[in-house]
């Protein structure tokens, strides 16, 4: 009984919900952001962790890491064997799936581990504990060559894709926040609130530093709004660009124009937040 219940996968299953396309804000920012790194690596490796009912995000980001990246490798993984199961057709030259879950069971270390819309269903106490777990399994850092080493993306999104917030990790832990939205569906910064990745969602109130980011970023897309006649995407760059001078921005007009905007972790931590303070991983149950 003991080794049966050290075997299996940890965590519990998501409810599975994927579309075509949903994650495409998030993997084209990390094929720009970390295709670096990948390129760097001879033979690289990027999870998929909880891909869902149906592989499609596996399959894209294959296909959009290798645009950035032609040797990447990616494995989809799922808790859930019948999604396991039936995702084996769609297996190619670069892209298999294996039955796991936060243990990551892939040889080596993986440069890229994304888990979009995994931890929502945990409670927030959990997260650091997890985003440790999954940190360990990161490639290291390599000073000799200028590697920091693998990342970890971790967040939310709605259903088809056009609002997200996502959380970078490298192995020494949390390293930015990136906001990324459809400009022409937004109608002021803080609707990305209900996107919030679980660390995050439950800190917008009075007092947490995400609120007070929010808030200045509805008033910065407020005071640009004379520049809506140019259209959302100019509002946008001249609201991220006014917001910069008070927040540390990580990104540059090139990465707004997508309608994004990244900013350090540190700013937007939760009050009394450390790593140090995160309970153990959460074992099998």
């Amino acid at each position: 009984m003991t080794t049966r219940a050290a075997s299996r996968p940890v965590g519990t299953a998501t409810r599975g919900t994927t579309n075509p396309n949903r994650l495409r804000r998030m993997d084209r920012w990390i094929a720009a952001a970390h295709g670096a790194e990948l390129r760097r690596s001879p033979a690289p490796l990027a999870v998929d962790l909880g891909y869902g009912a149906a592989p499609w995000t596996a399959v894209e980001l294959l296909r959009r890491l290798r645009s950035a990246a032609p040797r990447t490798r990616v494995v989809g993984i799922e808790i859930d064997p019948a999604r396991v199961a039936a995702a084996q057709p769609y297996a190619q030259d670069g892209l298999d799936f294996r039955h796991g879950g936060f243990e990551v069971p892939v040889p080596g270390r993986p440069a890229l581990i994304r888990a979009a819309n995994v931890l929502r269903q945990y409670d927030e106490e959990e997260v650091a504990a997890v985003w440790r777990r999954l940190c360990a399994r990161l490639a290291p850092a390599d000073p000799a060559t200028g590697s920091r080493g693998g990342l970890l993306v971790e967040g939310t999104c709605d259903e088809i894709g056009r609002r997200h917030v996502w959380v970078a990790l490298g192995p020494e832990g949390p390293r930015t926040v990136t906001f990324a939205t459809r400009l022409g569906s937004l109608e002021r910064p803080s609707d990305l609130a209900e996107r919030l990745p679980k660390a995050l969602i439950h800190r917008n109130v009075t007092g947490e530093p995400v609120h007070a980011f929010l808030r200045d970023f509805d008033r910065a897309w407020a005071s640009a709004a004379p520049y809506a006649s140019y259209g959302a995407r100019q509002r946008w760059i001249r609201t991220v660009r006014a917001l910069a001078g008070d927040w540390p921005v990580a990104d540059t007009a090139g990465r707004w124009r997508q309608g994004e905007v990244t900013v350090a972790w540190q700013a937007l931590a939760p009050r009394g937040w450390t790593p140090a303070s995160a309970p153990a991983p959460p074992s099998a149950a």
